[in-house]
This record gives C-alpha cells, structure tokens and sequence, in this order.
C-alpha cells in the first residue's frame, strides 16, 4: 500500500451562515455542498458563492451528469438543480447511518459510516447491488478513471484512501493534517479531490496522487 500526507491545494470558506459541510459533489463546473438544510454551489476557481437550494441536505451529495442526488436522514432524493425541486427519492440502504454517495456508470455507492461499508445501490428503486468491507468509518466516496476512493474519520484521524472495488484491500492512503477532517468527498474528475471538512463549514481541494 501506498502511504502519504495529503497535499491540500486550497481551503475554501469558511462560508456564511455554514456550520457544517456535509456531502460534496462536482457538476464539472461547480462544487456543491450539503449543510442540513440546503445545498449551496461554488466556484472552485474564485471561490465565490453562485446559488443555493433549500432541500434537507444531511449527509452524502453526488451528481449523475444531469440531477443531484442527496442523503436525507433515511432517504435518497433526487433534485432537478435548476429550479430545485425533488423529483424522486428512494429508500438509503442504511436507513438513516448513511454517509458519502457518488454516481458511478449508472448506479449509486452509497458510505456506511459506522457499518464500515460502502453499497452499491439502484438508483431507481434502492436494491443493493453489491457491499464493500471498510476496516474504518466511511464518510464520502467517489469514482474517478476506474479508481474507488473514500474518506475516513475516526476519532481526531481521517484520511482519503483508494480501495479495490472487488475485495476492499487498501491501495493507496493519504493521511489529513490533524484537525482536518473530511465528511464528504468527491473528485473532479483529473488530479483533485474536493474534501467537505465537517464542522467549521470548510471544504478543501487535496491534490489526487498520479
């Protein structure tokens, strides 16, 4: 396994009336973040806030190329970002101890925060498709160039690991700085992973390793 100290590339807020970040997620152009009760978007090159949406917002958040998906308690809704209305929800697999969701060729993968796994899951109708053993708390994950990657946060330790899809095993490792936790996680697409930091309302770029 390869083991390293994550490079944090930039910190971005912490932003008004955000006390937490929960979920994050890339639309190619713009982050969004979870934060209870709405999800608001940013500019990863300025850092300037563009929008928000008012729609629980609890935990994971992923985008599929054209809705948003969000973790609400024990649900999953799917939401139109323009004009912000919820379209579908299904069923969590973890029925509320839910935590990181990514869309990845079609389906959603879903963290398990203190079950330590992560589900892949229907995006229709909610069936679990397949499971994938953690040996730690699973906060966010996401796909990127065939890789699954997750973040974990244990007590004052988090880190972004690359694990096999098949079996689990830990690949690659990339130790956070003390104090620097990542709720949510996702990629944006090249050499970046954009970090939710959990209380403090903070979300973080951490260079992906090639």
């Amino acid at each position: 396994m390869k083991h390293a100290a994550a490079e944090i590339l930039r910190e971005y807020g912490p932003f008004p009336g955000v006390e937490s970040v929960h979920g994050v997620s890339f639309d190619g152009n713009k982050v969004w973040f979870a934060s209870g009760d709405r999800l608001t978007a940013f500019d990863p090159a300025s850092g300037e806030t563009l929008r928000s949406i008012d729609v629980a917002a609890h935990a994971g958040t992923a985008y599929d190329g054209r809705h948003l998906f969000q973790l609400a308690k024990d649900r999953i809704q799917k939401i139109d970002p323009d004009t912000g209305q919820v379209l579908a929800t299904i069923p969590a697999p973890g029925g509320g101890g839910d935590s990181g969701l990514t869309w990845a060729e079609g389906t959603l993968w879903v963290g398990q925060n203190r079950d330590r796994k992560i589900h892949q899951i229907d995006p229709e109708t909610g069936a679990i498709l397949r499971t994938i053993e953690s040996n730690r708390f699973v906060t966010g994950v996401t796909w990127v160039d065939g890789e699954l990657w997750h973040g974990t946060w244990e007590g004052d330790q988090s880190d972004v690991r690359q694990v096999d899809p098949r079996t689990g095993e830990v690949l690659q490792r990339l130790d956070m700085p003390a104090g620097k936790g990542v709720s949510g996680l996702e990629s944006d697409g090249g050499d970046c992973f954009f970090c939710g930091g959990g209380p403090g309302g903070m979300v973080r770029a951490v260079r992906r390793p090639k």
